[in-house]
């Protein structure tokens, strides 16, 4: 029987397609150097306009070069992570290279409940982003998710 591979082996190279400008989104699995598509935690990102938060502990904003986005870290884990964007189907499918050049591959599907009001807060020590019903929050401690 032929190994079954996940639809994202389909994956071109070349550009890739900026985030959308608000969204929550819910990761359904990380394959890290060409293994596996795992998930062992719930991890939210949420978007609003350039701001972003991740309940891993990173928040600050995103920008895009025409290839690949770029997500500024201002907030909790610091650093700079890039990866290339591609929808399959409603679900958007990230790749990318890790400083240490270890690749992911990560999907993510949308979360129901994103409609409505968006905001970004910051303050010292923390960020906030709210994208219809869902919440994340970050400081230098940990990121936080909600449903409200």
């Amino acid at each position: 029987m032929p190994e079954r591979r996940p639809p994202t082996d389909r994956f071109e190279a070349g550009p890739g397609i900026p985030v959308p400008e608000h969204g929550a989104w819910l990761r359904r699995g990380i394959s890290r150097d060409g293994g596996p598509l795992l998930e062992d935690r719930e991890v939210v990102w949420l978007q609003a306009g350039p701001y972003y938060a991740d309940s891993r502990g990173f928040a600050g904003t995103t920008s895009f070069d025409g290839s690949q986005v770029h997500f500024h870290h201002l907030t909790g884990e610091p650093g700079e992570d890039a990866g290339t964007f591609r929808r399959e189907g409603a679900n958007l499918v990230e790749r990318g290279t890790n400083p240490d050049g270890s690749t992911f591959l990560e999907i993510w599907t949308p979360l129901p409940g994103a409609d409505g009001a968006t905001g970004s807060w910051s303050g010292e020590d923390h960020h906030v982003v709210c994208v219809g019903r869902h919440v994340v929050h970050v400081d230098s401690r940990a990121g936080t998710y909600w449903r409200l």
